[in-house]
C-alpha cells in the first residue's frame, strides 16, 4: 500500500535515482543497508521480483516526521523520460563534472523513485507544521541508493542534479 492513500502522510517531493538496469539490487541488500543507515527506521510492504530484486517498500522515519515510497521502474518509458530528463537539463553553464553525468544519463535504463512524504500533525497539535518535516532521511537515503547502484541523483521537478 503506498503512502499516497494514507491520510497521516502528505506527499511533498519525487526524486529519482537513476541507473544500468543491470545494477539493480536484491531486496534483501537494500534492507540491510537502510536498517545500518538508521535502526530506527521502519520498512513496510517490502516487495521483490521472482529472483528477489528490489521492487517497492516504504520507509517510515519517525524521527524526521518522514517517509518514503520508493519503487523501481525500469524499460522503454524510463529510457524516453531520461532523454527529456537530459533535453531539460541541457547544456548550460555545467561544468566538467555535470557534462559527464548528462552523458552517463543518455546510458540509464533503470530509475528508482523516491516519494518523499511528511507526517501530518494530529489536527490537535499545536506543533508547527514547518518545524516538523526534516530532510535527513530522504538525503541519506538517495545518497545509499546511489552508491548501491552507481546511479545519478534528479530532482526531476526542478530538473537538476542532487
Amino acid at each position: 500500500m503506498s503512502l499516497f492513500s494514507d491520510p497521516r502522510y502528505r506527499w511533498r517531493e519525487t526524486y529519482f535515482v537513476l541507473f544500468k538496469s543491470e545494477r539493480r539490487p536484491p531486496l534483501k541488500k537494500v534492507e540491510r543497508a537502510l536498517r545500518r543507515l538508521n535502526p530506527s527506521f521502519v520498512l513496510l510492504n517490502q516487495k521483490a521480483n521472482n529472483q528477489g530484486l528490489f521492487q517497492f517498500l516504504t520507509l517510515i522515519s519517525p524521527d524526521d516526521f518522514a517517509a518514503l515510497d520508493i519503487s523501481y521502474m525500469e524499460g522503454r518509458d524510463v529510457v524516453e523520460e531520461t532523454q527529456e530528463l537530459i533535453e531539460q537539463l541541457g547544456i548550460g553553464e555545467f561544468g566538467s563534472e555535470d557534462r559527464q553525468r548528462l552523458r552517463e544519463l543518455s546510458r540509464m535504463d533503470a530509475r528508482f523513485e523516491i516519494y518523499h512524504f511528511e507526517e501530518v500533525p494530529e489536527e490537535d497539535s499545536e506543533e508547527d507544521e514547518e518545524d516538523l518535516l526534516n530532510p535527513a532521511t530522504l538525503l541519506l537515503v538517495l545518497d545509499l541508493l546511489s552508491k548501491m547502484t552507481g546511479g545519478i541523483k534528479i530532482d526531476p521537478e526542478s530538473g537538476t542534479f542532487v
